[in-house]
This record gives structure tokens, C-alpha cells and sequence, in this order.
């Protein structure tokens, strides 16, 4: 997820708003960006260290992610949900559309306080679909309009910038701002989706006893390291937005 953060910024990064080609250099917009950044990269940072920590702490009880994510599923009645195995680290992610939740090979096996947090996090998102929990159903029907302002942003904002120093006319960099717009907003309405299926992780893991009371802080802390990421990728998206804002008012004064 932080990759394509950071190849959001470098794109938006190629120009600036008095002309392009080394605008990165000169161009102050940039300040604007760099809070953030540095909020992303202690996320990425933050999470991989805590993961990897608690990745080697096994829980007493000796379930497996994969074994949560299952028993969980029938405790809340839901069994129409599958659990399969991804490759990858920290690739865990449920799909509504085929009903599937998919643990990566550092959760889907192991018992570690860690791999239960992802396994019960990501049941979280299950639930909530079940529940039609109100922030997840909203961000699943804008989800197609955001994945074409998601493709068609930073093209179109190229494109305007161009032709813009050229022509005069900034219709194009308009459009791929209000295009990104979307995206950013799909940013924010994200975190309160994160936050719940963490919350919701934590009280069933502790409820059914996958884990004791003195484990429920260290996978609380796994959880809020990865929540943390999400919030990075807000702050990336809305400094970037306010950036091509400022652009864009310079452009036509």
C-alpha cells in the first residue's frame, strides 16, 4: 500500500505550477507534502518492526490465524465466507465480492500474537459486511467511480500541466483534480472502516479467549501500527490534493 503512496507523490512531484520539468526542485508546493512523508515512512517503519516482533511471540493457545478467522466466522453465523492462504507479507485482506478472506503466509499458519490480530482483524471486515456496517457498504459502492479517478487522475493532471503551460486552458488539470478528489475522499472514508474491524478484532479475541488479557495489548499494538498506515495514506492523499489545489489557484491567477 505505502509503494503506491510514495509513486503517488513522485508523480504529482513531476511538475509544478509556474511551469514543469525540474519543478520538483524549485517548486515550494513540495513542503506541503513532506509532513506527511515523513508520517508515512514511521508508518511503514512502525508496522514491519511491530509485526515482526510479535510474529515471534506465540499465543498460549496455540491456534493458528487461519483457525481464528475460521471460528470467528461461525460464531457470527457466517458461513458463507471462505479462508484461503495468499502469498506474500502482510497481504491479508478480505473480498466482499467473492466472499473470500485471504491470510498471507506469515498469518495464515501461525500462532503468534500477531498473525491472530491480522486473522481477527480482517473476520472484522467480514462481519461488518455482513452487518452491511454503514462506512463499508458506502466505500464498496464508490468504489468503481474512485478506481477510475484512480487511473485517470494523474494522466489527466499531467496532461493539464502540459498543455496548461502552453495553451492557457487548465480544463484538463480541473478534471484530474476533481478525479483525485475521489480518491482522497475514498483515503478518509477508509479509516473509520480500519479502526471499527480493529476494535471489533480485539473484543472478539479477548471474548472467546484465542487470547489471555496480558496478549490482548501486545496484538492491540499490532493493530494500531497497521491502523497507522492507513492514516499516512490519508495524509499523503489530502497533502497531495492541496497541493494541486495551490497549483491550480496559481495557474489562473
Amino acid at each position: 500500500m505505502l509503494n503506491n503512496i510514495f509513486m503517488l507523490v513522485r508523480q504529482t512531484n513531476g511538475f509544478y505550477g509556474g511551469g514543469y520539468g525540474f519543478g520538483f526542485l524549485y517548486d515550494p508546493t513540495i513542503l506541503i507534502i513532506i509532513p506527511a512523508m515523513i508520517l508515512a515512512l514511521f508508518a511503514q517503519s512502525r508496522v514491519s518492526s511491530t509485526f515482526n516482533k510479535y510474529s515471534k511471540i506465540a499465543s498460549r493457545r496455540g491456534y493458528t490465524g487461519a483457525d481464528v478467522a475460521r471460528q470467528l466466522l461461525l460464531s457470527a453465523g457466517i458461513n458463507d465466507v471462505s479462508v484461503e492462504r495468499i502469498s506474500g507479507h502482510l497481504t491479508d485482506h478480505y473480498d466482499p465480492k467473492n466472499k473470500v478472506l485471504r491470510l498471507s503466509d506469515s498469518v495464515y499458519a501461525s500462532t503468534s500474537i500477531a498473525a491472530l490480530g491480522v486473522a481477527a482483524h480482517e473476520t472484522g471486515h467480514a462481519i461488518q459486511h455482513r452487518e452491511s456496517y454503514f462506512p463499508l457498504t458506502f466505500r464498496t459502492a464508490i468504489f468503481p467511480v474512485v478506481n477510475i479517478g484512480s487511473k485517470l487522475s494523474m494522466p489527466l493532471i499531467m496532461l493539464g500541466l502540459l498543455f496548461g503551460y502552453f495553451s492557457g486552458s487548465n480544463i484538463l488539470l480541473l478534471i484530474g483534480i476533481i478525479l483525485f478528489a475521489t480518491v482522497v475522499f475514498f483515503q478518509i472514508i477508509t479509516l473509520p472502516v480500519e479502526f471499527n474491524a480493529s476494535s471489533r478484532a480485539l473484543k472478539l479475541l479477548g471474548q472467546y479467549n484465542y487470547l489471555s488479557n496480558d496478549e490482548i495489548k501486545p496484538a492491540k499494538k499490532v493493530l494500531s501500527a497497521a491502523a497507522l498506515t492507513y492514516v499516512a495514506a490519508a495524509a499523503v492523499a489530502v497533502a497531495n490534493l492541496l497541493r494541486l489545489l495551490l497549483i491550480f489557484s496559481r495557474r489562473n491567477d
